[in-house]
């Protein structure tokens, strides 16, 4: 969150780091618009979408797009948003940005995290979506 305003952005990666204690991260372009506005939250919530909202990743690439008018969300414990239909969510605080080239590294201490759908997770590779294999 930006003040009351929320902030979101498509991560081209995303990983899980160790599960003592339980650590994720992100990637993050440094030319990102919204990136400055995540760093100063200090805190984070990935949202994992579902194999049919495509869509909702295009919106959240796109630049200077006006993401949350047309998704809906409520927020988590710490305020960041938790997206509708979303298949789960991690919520983070913030614990270290290593610099990488053009992107950061992120990592994210797990608060907390919610399983919200039993459909499969949408997949981007070798520039399209897809879904897991039955």
């Amino acid at each position: 969150m930006d003040g009351d305003e929320p902030v979101g952005v498509s991560a081209n990666s995303f990983t899980s780091v160790s599960l003592d204690p339980p650590l994720v991260l992100f990637c993050a372009a440094k030319a990102s618009s919204t990136w400055p506005r995540i760093e100063a939250a200090e805190q984070f919530t990935v949202n994992i979408l579902n194999e049919h909202q495509e869509d909702v990743c295009r919106v959240f690439a796109t630049k200077g797009a006006d993401r949350f008018s047309r998704i809906g969300w409520r927020p988590s414990s710490n305020g960041s948003p938790i997206l509708h239909d979303a298949l789960a969510y991690i919520e983070c605080t913030m614990q270290d940005v290593h610099d990488a080239g053009d992107h950061v590294i992120v990592v994210g201490k797990v608060l907390e995290l919610g399983v919200l759908s039993e459909e499969g997770p949408l997949l981007f590779y070798r520039g399209g979506y897809g879904k897991l294999a039955s």
